[in-house]
C-alpha cells in the first residue's frame, strides 16, 4: 500500500473488527429492528440533528444506504455486537471518506441501555486505530454539537483535538444549532 493512499483492499471484504467486549462487524438487514428500536427512542438523536425514526421500513433504508455506501467504497458501517450475547448495540464507522485528503468522518450510536459504561470509547478506539493502520488515513475527523460533552470527552481522551466552531451551522425542527469539528491526525 502507498503511503499516499487509501487501502482499497479493505473493500475486497468487509472489515470484521474484535475488541475485549465488543465484535464490530457488517451491518446485515437483519440488523434493521434493532437500529430502529435505537433511533426511535428519543435520547439516542438528543444532539443529532435528525428526526427520530418513526418506521421500520426508515430504518431498512439506511441499512440499504450503509451497505451500497460500502460497496461503492464511499463510508464503512459497522454494527457494534457484544461478544458474549451477539446482540447490536450500536452502529458506527467512517461516514465519508476523501480519498484525495486520506481523511474521513467518524460518527456512531449506542443504545442507552448501554452508555456510561466505556463501550462506546471501546468500539470508536478500535475504529480510529483501524482507519490509521488499515486504511491507510492521514487525519479523521468527527463532527459534533457543543452540548455533547460526553462524545467530546471521549474524543479528546482519544486524541482529537477542536478544529473548527460553526455558528448556527445546523438548521434542524425550527432552529439553528452550532456544531464543532474535531479531528486527529496520525502519529
Amino acid at each position: 500500500m502507498s503511503e499516499n493512499a487509501i487501502n482499497l483492499s479493505i473493500f475486497d471484504a468487509f472489515p470484521m473488527i474484535k475488541t475485549h467486549r465488543l465484535t464490530l462487524r457488517e451491518i446485515l438487514p437483519e440488523d434493521a429492528h434493532a437500529i430502529y428500536e435505537m433511533r426511535s427512542n428519543g435520547m439516542v438523536n438528543r444532539f443529532i440533528a435528525r428526526p427520530d425514526m418513526q418506521t421500520l421500513e426508515q430504518s431498512e433504508a439506511l441499512v440499504k444506504k450503509t451497505r451500497e455506501a460500502y460497496a461503492q467504497k464511499k463510508g464503512i458501517g459497522w454494527a457494534g455486537v457484544l461478544r458474549d450475547a451477539g446482540d447490536i448495540i450500536g452502529t458506527c464507522g467512517f461516514n465519508s471518506l476523501d480519498f484525495e485528503n486520506l481523511r474521513a468522518e467518524i460518527g456512531g450510536e449506542l443504545s442507552t441501555r448501554y452508555w456510561g459504561r466505556e463501550i462506546a470509547l471501546e468500539a470508536v478506539e478500535a475504529i480510529v486505530s483501524f482507519g490509521f493502520e488499515e486504511l491507510g488515513l492521514h487525519s479523521i475527523e468527527a463532527k459534533v454539537d457543543p452540548q455533547n460533552r460526553g462524545a467530546i470527552r471521549l474524543l479528546e481522551y482519544l486524541g482529537f483535538q477542536k478544529e473548527a466552531h460553526f455558528k448556527d451551522r445546523i438548521h434542524f425542527d425550527g432552529k439553528f444549532t452550532d456544531m464543532a469539528v474535531y479531528g486527529c491526525i496520525r502519529q
